[in-house]
């Protein structure tokens, strides 16, 4: 396939401010989507790094399949990492984030200590690209609205330093992705969990991908949602959209289905999560 560009001209400008940035940080937090654990990981990330501790926080654990994100979490705990998996809407797993990164860097504090240095906070920098539920992440850790927030994709602009407790302070960025998806699938599961505009890609493709994954990996869930009967091996496509069309009620355009309104209300029930817990990948692939 031809490679997707996808670069604006914000995320070049965070790429370079992360990497001005990263000698003052003592570990990186860096969130992914537990329903794309593996599209939504940014490896631009990996060389910036370099050698700072990371802990991977797997967000949105209450809009993924739970089986899968179980795999997810041994999978990223079997290739060294520390891991997490957090619902953003439960307030006592931040701390548990912030108890975890204390934990992880009780030893390099120690040493700072032995050798005389000053007592001082604790400084991560949080990391992920849009739409992974950063700036949630930190309003809740800061108790307060220290960044604008936001459902599209790229949101939070600036980078800042937010105090969350008198020994732990948090280094915000926008949300980057890398320059160009060499993969159609992580493009593809990007879209379906909505960090890239959908319209990237051709939409009734994306459609239509997304139907037959759920059918065939999340039995009844589709037809229970929208009360209607889809048997993938027929010509099953048309008579899909007519059907959520008449059963939502969803007014014809001069006497034709209207694709677009469907489209937009299944994407609109996939992220919300209305379909099912659906997890887009597996480590095994």
């Amino acid at each position: 396939m031809a490679q997707i560009q996808w670069f604006p001209g914000h995320m070049a400008k965070a790429k370079r401010e992360i990497n001005d940035k990263i000698k003052l940080i003592d570990i990186v937090i860096e969130l992914v989507d537990a329903r794309a654990p593996y599209a939504s990981k940014n490896p631009m990330f990996d060389g910036i790094i370099n050698q700072k501790p990371r802990l991977i926080v797997m967000t949105k654990k209450d809009l993924a399949d739970p089986l899968m994100s179980q795999q997810w979490l041994n999978f990223y705990q079997a290739k060294g990492y520390y891991a997490m998996l957090v619902n953003l809407k439960n307030f006592n797993e931040y701390q548990q984030i912030i108890s975890m990164c204390k934990d992880i860097l009780k030893e390099k504090m120690e040493r700072e200590r032995k050798k005389g240095l000053k007592p001082r906070a604790m400084r991560a920098m949080v990391l992920g690209i849009p739409n992974v539920g950063k700036s949630t992440f930190i309003n809740r850790l800061a108790k307060r609205k220290a960044t604008v927030t936001g459902n599209k994709p790229g949101v939070t602009k600036a980078q800042q330093i937010i105090k969350v407790d008198k020994d732990f302070e948090l280094f915000d960025t926008p949300g980057v992705l890398w320059p160009k998806f060499e993969s159609e699938e992580v493009a593809r599961n990007i879209a379906l969990i909505g960090s890239i505009k959908q319209q990237i890609l051709p939409l009734d493709d994306l459609f239509i991908y997304a139907v037959k994954y759920i059918v065939n990996h999340y039995p009844g869930a589709f037809e229970d949602r929208y009360q209607i009967e889809i048997d993938l091996d027929g010509d099953w496509v048309e008579k899909c959209f007519d059907d959520i069309a008449n059963n939502r009620k969803i007014k014809p355009i001069r006497g034709q289905t209207d694709y677009d309104r469907v489209i937009e209300l299944v994407f609109k029930d996939i992220f919300d999560g209305a379909v099912a817990r659906i997890t887009w990948e597996t480590p095994h692939d």
